[in-house]
Parts: C-alpha cells; structure tokens; sequence
C-alpha cells in the first residue's frame, strides 16, 4: 500500500509514481492494494493507516511518501499491533529515525540538500554565463536504514 501526501504536488505525483512503477516493473508478483491521500499530516495518515491494515490483514508493506506519511503509517501500524509489516518512508525527522533505530521501520529515502545546493549554484551561474542548462538537475539521494543511518554521508543529509 501508499499512503501518499498529495495528489497534485510534484513530489506527491513523482513520489507515488515512482514507488508504483519501479513496483510494477521490477516485481510483478507485489500488489500494491491501494493508494490513499494523507495530506501529509500524520494524524490523517495514521488513520488511512489504520483502515488500510484492517482492509487488508494480509498486507506485507506499505510507503510513506514523506515524513507526515511515513510517520502516521508508523503510528498506524503500531497503534493496530502489526509491527510484522515493512514500512519504508521519504524523508527524516526525528520520529521516523527513532522507527529506523528501533527496526519498526525497515529504512527511508532523503534528498541530499548539499547536492540541491551545488546543482541549483552551478545551473545559476551557468545560465548567468548564457549557457545551456538542462531542464532536470539529478540532485541526488540516499536510502539509509539501521545499518547507515549514522554515517557521516548519511547523517549529514538528515534532519530532526
């Protein structure tokens, strides 16, 4: 399952889809059973959690596309005893480290804001300059789990 932020952002929609292709294209044999809108408050999206794991008893993982999402299908799954499912998230925060660090969480994507910088600088001065700059700047992430999240690269991108 997702439980999204937004249907109408950029980030809700390429998140979502992101998920939900590679989901799709890599493994065929996983259903994602639904996809709900949290607003990316974790109170909402605890709730859609929550009826979410009652639908589906059998449900082995859900996405939270940012740290509102993530954090109220961590409360959702804790709130409903089905700590068995793996929940995989976007962002950071304080909470959502605490559910890496403690295994209720399996692990997260964050952006890398030092890479949003240097690209978002060097598309600056090179259209200053006249020159060609492309349409989309891979700025970069990482996935980090309990196995990373206190390397110097990894921790160095997160917030609380």
């Amino acid at each position: 399952a997702v439980v999204a932020h937004d249907q109408t952002s950029r980030t809700g929609i390429d998140r979502r889809d992101g998920f939900v292709n590679q989901v799709e294209e890599k493994y065929p044999d996983i259903e994602i059973v639904t996809i709900q809108y949290g607003g990316g408050d974790h109170l909402q999206s605890t709730e859609i959690t929550k009826s979410i794991l009652q639908a589906n008893p059998e449900l082995k993982g859900i996405f939270g596309t940012n740290e509102g999402s993530a954090i109220g299908v961590v409360n959702g799954v804790r709130e409903m005893d089905r700590t068995n499912v793996v929940i995989i998230g976007y962002d950071s925060g304080a909470q959502q480290k605490e559910a890496i660090r403690d295994g209720l969480m399996a692990g997260a994507i964050t952006q890398n804001p030092v890479g949003i910088g240097y690209e978002t600088v060097k598309a600056a001065v090179a259209a200053a300059k006249g020159e060609e700059v492309p349409a989309a700047i891979d700025t970069g992430f990482f996935y980090y789990d309990k196995t990373n999240i206190d390397e110097p690269e990894i921790s160095a991108v997160l917030y609380d």
